[in-house]
């Protein structure tokens, strides 16, 4: 242990990560740098500062991610339309990669020979953010207190909080029975009555969607447009990537749109029951399919659904930095090219729907040939004859085959 000699740590401020920080340097001796960082969470990161001072910390890095979060990360992935095992939008997995960038980052400006982080044992995250570390730096050294000390209660952290001296924020009122974790894609909700899969979220457990059942009677109607497959613009007024985002998840949890309940494989081996809340990435889901339906071709539509759960596997099981992820994006951001135009969606008590879709120069949507009316000419309809034969010559083939088996007895 004495040959680390300076550590960045992933620090939020609150009590796990200020344990670790004095645990790190008590057990490791050594100096720590802490990296909070700003992803959309709703909570104010500023009073990190402030507490990692208190413990005699120099090197304090602070930093808004919000755009290069959304840019970067989930724009690349809705792109592919990634959905992991048919439901789960992936809100936090894909925060990890950017989270471990920059922990290598800071470890190679400051000279740290490691970096730490508050996952534990049990979860996906140890292995998302370790993975993101040693595929950009492959000589980095990862501290994982979880998998190292005996502090394994709330408890147990509090006690050691009180013997260190470490100073620990109470909040008011009853403290949510939740682990929570939010980034601006989504938050989402474990433990608790979660623990059993047959227990109904309580109402009061969600926290950036109206119930759809309170949602407004009348339906809100949003306008998207896209360039290259990205959103650049709602209701006609630009909007950066983050801005289009808050701006969604806003709209969409007004109307109670973006809860999910569901148990899902974690990379680890254990099945986990978990809540989402993703306003406005379920909207961005079903726009974008939207938009795709209209401008790509249908093989290559469907060369993207066959890759999709592969590229969500992946990004699930923290590989946003290999080869293979940067190979399947490559592909899916070349499709991307014709994706453009306009969705228009409904929100409405919980749900969304597409009411319209446009694309001026890249719409692949021909009238005068999908028409039920004369189209003169346009489309031969007998063509379809001969292209039904040759499609049922193996099943027609086989069919006989199979009545003559059947009529000599065999």
């Amino acid at each position: 242990m004495s040959n680390i000699n300076k550590v960045v740590l992933a620090y939020s401020g609150g009590l796990d990560t200020s344990v670790i920080l004095k645990w790190l340097q008590d057990v490791y001796d050594c100096e720590v740098v802490t990296f909070t960082a700003d992803l959309g969470q709703r909570e104010e990161v500023e009073p990190a500062r402030e507490k990692a001072e208190a413990m005699g910390i120099e090197e304090i890095y602070i930093e808004d991610l919000r755009e290069e979060f959304v840019r970067d990360y989930v724009f690349p992935m809705f792109r592919a339309n990634a959905v992991y095992e048919g439901e789960y939008l992936l809100g936090t997995s894909i925060a990890r990669p950017l989270i471990a960038k920059r922990l290598v980052d800071i470890a190679n400006a400051t000279g740290a020979d490691a970096i730490s982080h508050g996952a534990t044992g049990k979860g996906n995250d140890q292995v998302r953010f370790e993975l993101g570390a040693y595929a950009l730096r492959p000589d980095i050294r990862i501290i994982a207190p979880w998998r190292e000390w005996d502090l394994n209660s709330r408890e147990k952290l509090l006690e050691y909080a009180e013997q260190h001296g470490i100073a620990v924020e109470m909040k008011r009122g009853k403290a949510s029975p939740y682990s929570m974790d939010a980034n601006l894609l989504h938050i989402s909700y474990e433990g608790g009555i979660l623990e059993d899969p047959w227990a109904e979220p309580e109402q009061q457990m969600w926290r950036w969607s109206v119930s759809p059942e309170q949602a407004p009677d009348q339906p809100t109607y949003v306008e998207l447009t896209y360039t290259r497959g990205d959103i650049t613009a709602i209701d006609g007024a630009p909007h950066s990537p983050a801005e289009v985002l808050e701006k969604l998840n806003q709209l969409a949890g007004d109307n109670g749109v973006g809860r999910l309940d569901i148990v899902e494989n974690r990379y680890v081996g254990m099945k986990s029951r978990g809540c989402y809340e993703t306003p406005g990435g379920t909207v961005m889901l079903k726009a974008h399919r939207a938009i795709e339906s209209l401008t790509l071709d249908r093989e290559v539509a469907h060369l993207k659904d066959e890759l999709m759960p592969r590229y969500a596997t992946l990004i699930y099981n923290g590989y946003w930095w290999s080869p293979e992820r940067e190979m399947l994006q490559t592909m899916i951001d070349n499709s991307q090219i014709p994706v453009n135009g306009k969705v228009r969606v409904k929100l409405y008590n919980g749900n969304v729907t597409v009411v319209g879709r446009a694309s001026m120069s890249d719409s692949l949507f021909d009238e005068s040939i999908a028409t039920f009316e004369d189209d003169e000419g346009a489309y031969n309809q007998q063509d379809a004859e001969g292209f039904i034969k040759l499609n049922a010559l193996r099943m027609r083939i086989a069919a006989k085959m199979k009545a003559a088996q059947t009529g000599s007895g065999r």
